[in-house]
């Protein structure tokens, strides 16, 4: 069949060529999402994280919103506990019309599904505090990422429960480490890792280092685990905590209350800086939840965003890692270094 039937150099094949040349153009303008740069007036991203209901979560997400807000882009806040949900959770972004999402997945090993399902529709993602790996276990660098480095954040919690030890002339012999453990997640194990490895270069003694292995990463989860470790050893006078999380440490803490221990024989130093440590400093006496190692969630939220809708509307893709760190809050200077990090 002849494109044209007459010529396409005549007044009427003219007319016919600049028609094909409007509808070729609008049907570019209709192709899957992905494969144009969305203008910067209709630009909509998710925000997909694995606890919603956790502090350091919430604060990520209205971080994100408010980013949003102030540059014209919206942001849809999804729940990802499991990976079905996480699914459903970016085909209903798809519905929506989404260019891309963030996210901090349930489950790190879930990459892949994700990433394949991203591609399906064309959407772009950056992973937020956990990182993807794939199936041979290593980082999926081709996904962009944002979070600390969770085996030098674990130092620094190892260290400054070192330096409280120190300071309050604690003997090491009567000394033990409750480590509230999740080693299915990586980030989880570099925290607790890092952790260990700054305590036994202070000369804290490996055969006073006990597991706790939690089924989740919250308070509830960390208390069940912690409780059978201090009725099994209760011959310790004093005992440090820590985990991948302040939840978790805190979960341990009280623990070790209903367990008898009083603040002064505890030190639990936490990671993160969120409202679960505001409301412990702000006790009118102290407990042995001693600090935490705060990061900034408002940083995490508003970076990945900007850098999501800049890889949108400009094409510029964020660096495969950039990792933050954390500074040691106390019920001393929390007050300060919530201001200071925008908390």
């Amino acid at each position: 069949m002849r494109l044209f039937r007459r010529d396409p150099h005549s007044p009427s094949g003219r007319r016919r060529v600049l028609l094909l040349g409007a509808l070729a153009a609008a049907a570019l303008t209709l192709a899957p999402l992905g494969s144009v740069w969305a203008s910067d007036q209709n630009v909509k991203m998710g925000f997909i994280v694995k606890k919603p209901e956790q502090a350091w979560f919430i604060n990520e997400q209205r971080a994100a919103t408010e980013m949003g807000e102030q540059m014209g882009f919206t942001v849809v806040r999804l729940a990802g506990e499991d990976g079905q949900q996480v699914l459903s959770a970016i085909d209903n972004l798809h519905s929506q019309g989404a260019q891309g999402f963030i996210i901090c997945p349930p489950d790190v090993r879930l990459g892949p599904a994700i990433l394949n399902r991203a591609k399906q529709y064309g959407m772009k993602v950056l992973t937020v505090d956990d990182q993807f790996v794939g199936a041979d276990g290593k980082p999926m660098t081709e996904v962009p990422h944002l979070g600390m480095s969770g085996y030098k954040i674990g130092r620094q919690v190892g260290d400054a429960i070192a330096a409280e030890m120190q300071a309050r002339g604690w003997n090491p012999e009567d000394v033990a480490a409750l480590r509230i453990s999740n080693n299915e997640l990586p980030t989880a194990r570099e925290r607790t890792d890092g952790a260990t490895d700054a305590l036994l270069e202070n000369g804290f003694d490996p055969d006073h280092i006990f597991d706790a292995p939690q089924q989740n990463t919250d308070t509830s989860s960390a208390f069940a685990a912690a409780s059978p470790v201090f009725a099994k050893h209760g011959n310790f006078k004093h005992w440090v905590i820590y985990a991948l999380n302040e939840e978790s440490v805190l979960g341990g803490v009280r623990a070790s209350e209903q367990y008898g221990l009083s603040a002064d024989q505890v030190i639990g130093v936490g990671i993160n800086g969120s409202g679960a440590a505001f409301a412990e400093f702000s006790r009118q006496q102290p407990t042995g939840f001693y600090g935490t190692i705060a990061v900034s969630s408002t940083m995490h939220g508003r970076q990945t965003a900007e850098n999501l809708y800049n890889w949108i509307t400009k094409g510029e893709k964020p660096p495969a890692n950039t990792e933050t760190s954390g500074t040691l809050m106390t019920r001393d200077n929390w007050q300060q270094v919530r201001q200071d990090l925008g908390l």
